[in-house]
């Protein structure tokens, strides 16, 4: 799909725009001589396309993001989603052989499923349940990418007055860092706990929502991104998406 204006945009943008690829592997495509502009071979990274223009991939790029692996981890408490902090460990570190959720169909883990792994989404040292991690920059930019809103289901468990003065609030009309935050949908599930679903990811945002109505968060719990739920994977363990499934 073109972009609507008549300019000419940067290859890679283009590229990541029309979702073939992010942009990270957008530049190395082009470098490996493996993007086609109008049926040429481009190799350099910084030109412009028209609209008009077909962007493609040549055979050996679709072949390589085949092979591309997406990994859902149930994350315990504990564990830091990203780069680790002096004495902390990192989720990432649960990959292994030895911890994966397997059924029939399923490839075993390979040593090189944690080339270029990355977490599509975080989640604080204080809380629990779904990461995704994924070498696929085409999933990694849905899942966080600007202007996409995948939802993000959570069970909270709060100290605190709650009543639906309170719900109000959190379902609308907060803001966080002088930012209005879009509307979440929060239900009450029974005494002290909460699930809230989300479209946005600010940083701590739940447990600040709560903070402002005066509600303490005593525990947090991811439990669905998009169309993928966390259902029975046990905490600690982790297994491939699975053909048929997507966010």
């Amino acid at each position: 799909m073109a972009t609507d204006s008549g300019a000419p945009e940067w290859l890679v943008k283009r590229m990541a725009h029309d979702g073939l690829c992010s942009r990270r592997e957008a530049d190395a495509f082009v470098r490996k001589g493996l993007v086609l502009v109008d049926g040429v071979v481009v190799r350099e990274p910084a030109v412009r396309v028209l609209p008009s223009q077909e962007v493609r991939l040549a055979p050996k790029a679709t072949a390589t993001q085949g092979s591309w692996v997406t990994i859902l981890l149930n994350k315990p408490v504990g564990l830091v989603s990203g780069t680790p902090e002096p004495g902390k460990s990192p989720a990432v570190s649960l990959i292994t052989a030895a911890n994966q959720e397997r059924r029939r169909g399923d490839p075993p883990f390979n040593p090189r499923h944690l080339a270029g792994l990355a977490p599509a989404g975080r989640l604080d040292i204080d809380s629990r349940g779904l990461m995704v991690f994924t070498q696929d920059g085409r999933i990694a930019r849905l899942l966080v990418g600007e202007g996409h809103a995948v939802e993000k289901e959570y069970l909270v468990r709060v100290t605190g007055e709650c009543d639906e003065s309170v719900l109000a609030r959190l379902r609308n009309g907060l803001s966080l860092d002088e930012q209005p935050l879009l509307p979440v949908r929060v239900e009450r599930i029974n005494e002290g706990q909460l699930r809230f679903v989300l479209k946005e990811g600010r940083k701590r945002q739940i447990r600040r929502m709560c903070e402002l109505v005066g509600l303490n968060v005593t525990g947090l719990k991811r439990v669905r991104i998009g169309k993928v739920a966390l259902g029975g994977l046990p905490e600690g363990r982790w297994r491939f998406l699975r053909r048929g499934e997507s966010f």
